[in-house]
């Protein structure tokens, strides 16, 4: 570990003590893990305390564990990568909804305002909803979108598939009808490629 990623850690743990979980370093990046009810007050800190000065959230997005071999934990987490232009470091923040069936985590559009559509990009995709966001609706999706297809049970096919129906004059949403199926490639013989390509 370099020297910077050393100072960080350590200030990580001098400033948070058990708020946060024990600094992991991974790809040249320090993570911490932060429990939900201490979220907003230790992100505060990160962006405002002079030692940290995280001054940018760079990304924000969801992870659905569910498929994770051998985990036990909590289903659905929202990561964030910081980036300190003043100590010029980055940090990767988890914070894990309390609630499998309900997940729902913190917003922090008041502390970085770009967290405002990543934010929305995250509820629309893995259903996390960001309590305090000011207007979260989706984003990539559907108005009439029925589930959320980062979740790792969610059918490739999706649930409804939508059409313009003529009689009615609309589209409308209905069951999906693809079946799915396996597509065997055609082949190209090394035999026939070789006639094919001595033709003038």
């Amino acid at each position: 570990m370099s020297a910077k990623l050393e100072r960080l850690c350590r200030q990580l743990k001098d400033t948070f003590g058990d708020r946060i979980g024990e600094p992991v370093l991974a790809l040249g990046e320090i993570s911490i893990a932060v429990a939900p009810e201490h979220y907003l007050e230790v992100v505060r800190q990160l962006r405002d305390d002079p030692a940290l000065r995280f001054e940018q959230l760079m990304d924000l997005s969801g992870i659905d564990y569910s498929a994770f071999h051998g985990y036990q934990g909590k289903r659905y987490a929202a990561v964030s990568h910081l980036l300190s232009i003043t100590h010029n470091w980055r940090l990767c923040v988890k914070v894990f909804a309390a609630d499998d069936e309900f997940p729902v985590v913190a917003s922090v559009t008041d502390i970085w305002n770009s967290a405002n559509w990543y934010e929305r990009e995250t509820f629309d995709m893995f259903g996390i909803h960001f309590d305090g966001h000011p207007d979260l609706r989706r984003l990539l999706t559907d108005y009439g979108f029925v589930g959320h297809p980062c979740r790792k049970d969610f059918p490739v096919s999706g649930h409804v598939e939508m059409r313009y129906d003529p009689e009615q004059g609309r589209v409308i949403y209905q069951p999906v009808t693809i079946e799915p199926r396996e597509v065997t490639p055609r082949i190209v013989r090394e035999e026939t490629y070789a006639k094919g390509s001595s033709r003038g």
